[in-house]
């Protein structure tokens, strides 16, 4: 179960020194976002952030499966565009090649070097609504989420109950619940993070024009936000 998330009057200084630092570029670089995500309470692939091939060819052998190493660069808003993503190393000389291109990729100084996390990808994302405020998006993630634009869409603050409705007018809702022999994601903990998050998005109302989520990882455990996005607003 996800800890209580901090009210707007506790959020802490160093998410407020984040979205600062941040204003400048006009969005939050991953290993930013993802450690708002932690003060949250939400739950992170473990990592390593680093230049150096030494310290991550280490966390790989400490690692008990394979890792995912991402170009961090000011210059490379959507890393796949780049080929700045590698899934799937599990090798100690396939990492340090990876990371000897990724550090030539425009304005990439470090590497994210983080486990890797098996499962159903899915979406968790917010709009900031002009009119409206936040609203928040749920569905099937990854890469596929713009062919098959299977999401469901609800103003914050979203309930239990708002999630549950979310997921079954989803066209993937099997997958979410299990199907062929596949085990279905953790309900309470996948209704834990979006219920939690729209309470985030509430209170960072006045800073964020968008929230990528995208993908997090869905098991029968654990909901782990894999790659995370914040564009700021303009005159925030």
């Amino acid at each position: 179960m996800l800890k209580t998330r901090l009210s707007k009057t506790q959020l802490s200084q160093l998410d407020k020194g984040i979205i600062e630092n941040s204003k400048n570029r006009g969005w939050i670089l991953e290993p930013d976002a993802k450690q708002i995500m932690a003060n949250q309470g939400f739950d992170i692939p473990r990592f390593v952030l680093t230049d150096s091939i030494e310290v991550a060819t280490g966390f790989l052998k400490h690692s008990p499966g394979p890792v995912v190493a991402k170009a961090v660069s000011e210059k490379i808003l959507h890393k796949t565009e780049f080929d700045a993503v590698v899934t799937g190393i599990y090798d100690k000389k396939i990492l340090e090649q990876e990371m000897i291109r990724l550090k030539t990729l425009k304005g990439c100084e470090q590497i994210l070097v983080e486990e890797m996390v098996c499962g159903l990808e899915i979406i968790i994302g917010a709009k900031n609504d002009f009119q409206f405020g936040p609203v928040v998006v749920l569905g099937l993630g990854g890469t596929s989420v713009e062919i098959y634009n299977d999401t469901a869409i609800r103003m914050a603050p979203v309930t239990p109950g708002d999630v549950a409705s979310m997921v079954n007018s989803l066209k993937a809702k099997k997958l979410f619940k299990g199907y062929r022999k596949k085990p279905g994601v953790n309900m309470e903990r996948l209704t834990d993070l979006v219920v939690n998050f729209s309470s985030l998005t509430m209170d960072l109302e006045e800073n964020f024009q968008s929230i990528d989520l995208n993908p997090v990882i869905c098991t029968k455990d654990r909901c782990v936000i894999a790659d995370a996005r914040i564009m700021l607003r303009k005159g925030s």
